[in-house]
């Protein structure tokens, strides 16, 4: 059974940077395309960068130039840089396979507020 550990999330003013983790137990991690995902409250759940089995990233709009999404597969762990960050990234952060979807984790709270 795939396991999801998201860390890292915490308390940033505008403007600072975050380094989330997200440690998958439990298969074979290298195989999988991984997506870094939040939800903010009230809703739903967002895409917000995604990176292949081989590394090539893919990142949305409202994130792109500030985020960075990059893999350890020998450390079966994917990354996600957050720099510049602005009020609106505040959520729930959440890593799964965006084709396999695992059973989500619990997921890592950001919060950037001044």
């Amino acid at each position: 059974q795939v396991q999801l550990v998201e860390s890292g999330g915490g308390l940033v003013q505008p403007g600072g940077s975050l380094r989330l983790s997200c440690v998958v137990s439990g298969s074979i991690f290298s195989m999988y395309t991984m997506g870094w995902y939040r939800q903010a409250p009230g809703k739903e759940r967002e895409l917000v960068a995604r990176i292949s089995r081989n590394s090539n990233p893919n990142y949305e709009d409202s994130v792109k130039g500030r985020f960075t999404i990059s893999r350890d597969n020998a450390k079966n762990t994917v990354y996600l840089q957050m720099n510049s960050l602005k009020t609106e990234d505040t959520a729930v952060y959440y890593c799964n396979d965006i084709n396999l979807m695992f059973n989500w984790g619990k997921g890592t709270l950001v919060t950037v507020s001044s």
